[in-house]
């Protein structure tokens, strides 16, 4: 199973009383979206699964992939680890799955995955994580494929 765990791009920050799912990507986020899902398209098999935050900032950036894609509720901000990876079947689901979400949840994902020391790693605004799972001598493993973040894809 390959999992991409990508972090919305940058967005408006919440007025004091306001709604956090509510906040929209500024105009860098919407060119950072639409920069890391044409990146992404291109690599994804056709056949890859997208999952998003109900957030909207996390809606506006998988629209950035050009494809459908679901959004789920145990997704949205302060999602655990465990319903993270439930949702997307982890590491069972075959195929691959991108998954539009939130720090700290995604680092926390990403630290768990990979035996990290630490509890969670920073991942930039519309970054995107790739993981891989294999099965190496009667063991799972979860190897990181790539990082890319929107900056080093131009203009």
């Amino acid at each position: 199973m390959d999992l991409i765990l990508w972090r919305h791009a940058q967005a408006h920050e919440v007025a004091e009383g306001g709604d956090d799912l509510g906040r929209a990507l500024t105009p860098r986020g919407e060119r950072d979206a639409l920069r890391m899902g044409h990146w992404l398209d291109r690599r994804l098999p056709r056949d890859a699964r997208v999952w998003a935050s109900p957030a909207l900032r996390c809606e506006q950036t998988a629209l950035g992939l050009g494809r459908e894609f679901q959004c789920a509720p145990t997704l949205a901000p302060g999602a655990s680890v465990e319903e993270l990876l439930s949702q997307i079947g982890w590491p069972g689901a075959a195929g691959a799955v991108v998954v539009v979400g939130h720090q700290p949840t995604l680092g926390q994902t990403l630290a768990h995955l990979l035996g990290m020391a630490q509890a969670s790693c920073p991942v930039r605004k519309g970054a995107a994580w790739w993981l891989r799972t294999r099965v190496r001598e009667g063991r799972l493993q979860t190897t990181l494929i790539g990082v890319q973040a929107p900056e080093m894809l131009g203009h």
